[in-house]
């Protein structure tokens, strides 16, 4: 069994034959010759590509939570590393920030603490053999606060990952909760990155079956929307303001409609609950990161115009082929500066993550 399993962000709840389709097009094309690696420039500048959104899974952490999948039987690590690397070589990719989605907020603690332990531990042992082409994300227990930032320190401090990926609500609750407060504190005293990528916007289920991936399709881009809003309207960015966010998507669908925030104080002030914010909402969004997954040029002019081109950083979703050529994205997007280009494409996620370039 290997240690680590490359999956994308909706392949865990795929049934067996989904999985396999999913996954059929990505091993055709592995058994094809390796490519030669793309080195990317811009300017005539070598510039470091770094991708903030792609996926794995540890298949022996998820056996605990009682989620076995057929592609847990597979190559050694040496064999998955390289088989990612090359792929990563074909799109441009110089390093990837591995993330695990969470599947593990309604476990019970003494199981949890296992869970993460192996994680952080496997994710860690994983980047120090590629240490040129990975970094990652800690997993954290979030439905336990004082827990989770318990593994963040250890993530961060003894292990070397550069940060850490959460959902974007915890069984049920917003991020906005005081609950919360000691993780985003810690965060930012620790000055590290938080990864949101979203679990479907769950209490929709019914709602979102039938054709089309809903789930996925729909479903996440909202989770992120409304895990963003709380963050806003609640006060928490005001309290944490060195807080460091990235979200997947492109922020979901928050900055595609981003001054209707800032209309509804005007228009219903009475919905005020007594939490005085600092700025305008749209505001807000220019303290935070995103990734650039938002597949068309018009789209990533559009988010770069409501959050700033430094805000921007690459989210593949790799394994997942959301967006194989996010690099050309941004190179051929209209109307971006060189620096802009090489913001987007590592320099700001290099900082964000303590890579050097």
């Amino acid at each position: 069994m290997p240690a680590i399993v490359f999956t994308g962000c909706g392949l865990l709840g795929a049934t067996p034959a989904q999985a396999e389709a999913r996954t059929a097009a990505p091993a055709r094309a592995r058994a094809k010759a390796a490519p030669r690696r793309r080195e990317v420039k811009v300017g005539g500048k070598r510039v470091k590509t770094i991708d903030v959104h792609a996926h794995c899974v540890i298949p022996e952490a998820m056996a605990l939570l009682g989620i076995t999948r057929e592609t847990q039987r597979g190559p050694g690590i040496d064999q998955v590393g390289e088989r990612r690397i090359r792929e990563m070589d074909e799109q441009g990719i110089d390093m990837e920030a591995l993330s695990i989605n969470p599947q593990w907020y309604k476990a019970e603690r003494d199981l949890v603490t296992k869970v993460i332990r192996i994680q952080n531990e496997r994710l860690a042992e994983f980047c120090a053999t590629y240490p040129d082409r990975f970094v990652a994300f800690a997993s954290v227990a979030l439905q336990y606060p004082d827990l989770a930032v318990q593994q963040l320190v250890d993530g961060v401090k003894r292990l070397g990952l550069r940060g850490a990926a959460v959902g974007a609500s915890v069984a049920g609750k917003e991020f906005s909760d005081p609950m919360f407060h000691p993780f985003w504190a810690k965060a930012e005293e620790l000055g590290i990155l938080i990864f949101i990528h979203p679990q479907s916007t769950p209490d929709l289920a019914p709602r979102l079956k039938g054709n089309g991936w809903l789930a996925n399709t729909i479903g996440n881009p909202l989770d992120t929307t409304i895990a963003l809003s709380h963050l806003i309207f609640e006060g928490t960015l005001d309290r944490f303001p060195g807080l460091k966010i990235c979200s997947a998507h492109g922020g979901g669908y928050l900055p595609s409609y981003a001054p209707r925030s800032d209309n509804c104080l005007r228009v219903a002030p009475d919905m005020d609950t007594g939490v005085k914010l600092k700025k305008k909402p749209t505001e807000y969004l220019r303290t935070m990161y995103y990734d650039t997954l938002v597949f068309t040029s018009e789209a990533l002019r559009h988010l770069a115009a409501e959050v700033g081109s430094n805000r921007l950083v690459i989210g593949t979703d790799h394994p997942i082929p959301w967006q194989s050529k996010s690099v050309d994205h941004i190179l051929k997007t209209p109307g971006f500066t060189d620096k802009e280009r090489r913001m987007m494409l590592g320099e700001t996620a290099a900082k964000l993550l303590g890579i050097p370039t």
